[in-house]
This record gives C-alpha cells, structure tokens and sequence, in this order.
C-alpha cells in the first residue's frame, strides 16, 4: 500500500520560514518523481516544485522562486523548504509521486492527505 504523508505545515508570519516533509512508504521511492502542489480555496492545484529521483529540481517560476524541494532517497523523505513566507502561500501543500518527469496534477498517481500553511500578514 502506497502511502504518502506530510508533515510541518502550520502558521508562519510573513517573512518566516517553514519545512514540510513527506513520508513515503509502499513503492521504490528512487525511481519516482516527487512534487509539491498547493491548493488556496477556491482555486486549482498548482506546482511548487518537483525532483526527479537523480535530483533534477523544476520551479515553476525560478526567477522569484523562495522555496528549495529536496530528498533523502535512503529514509524515502522528501522536503519542502519555504522562505520569506507570504500571505498568498496560505494553502494546502500536498506532496505527490509519478514515474515521470511532469509538472501536471493529472500526471501524479500517488498523493498526500495534504498539510495547512498560513501565512499571516
């Protein structure tokens, strides 16, 4: 059974700094693409990063990217560092795991229950 469970959302201020984690378990976690999404209320599931299993990183905006995605393919972990937290990045952040290297939702067969990050103002 595939299980993916993430860890260390919560409230930050504007400015601070949050790392979520994601435990995965139940498939050969080298082999797979892992993401991190975030969903607002009201609005769709979007890309924050993602790591190919030989440690390729895509973000979606590198310019003003404030978030750093790594993993530990020995303890099948997977890392979300956040910094400079700003209001907009209040969401659920979900982690999420495919064979390929995509950057689609739809293409991510495995996801997480999900973590709240709020950021306050």
């Amino acid at each position: 059974q595939v299980q993916l469970v993430e860890s260390g959302g919560g409230l930050a201020q504007a400015g601070g700094s949050l790392r979520l984690s994601c435990a995965v378990s139940g498939l050969t976690f080298s082999t797979y693409t892992m993401g991190w999404f975030r969903q607002a209320p009201g609005k769709g599931r979007d890309i924050v990063a993602a790591i190919s299993g030989s440690d390729f990183h895509y973000y979606p905006n590198i310019e003003e990217n404030r978030f750093t995605i790594s993993r530990d393919n020995f303890r099948n972990l997977v890392y979300l560092q956040m910094n400079n937290l700003k209001p907009e990045d209040t969401a659920v952040y979900y982690c999420a795991a495919t064979h390929k290297w995509v950057m689609e939702a739809a293409e991510y067969n495995y996801w997480g229950q999900g973590t709240q990050v709020t950021v306050s103002s």
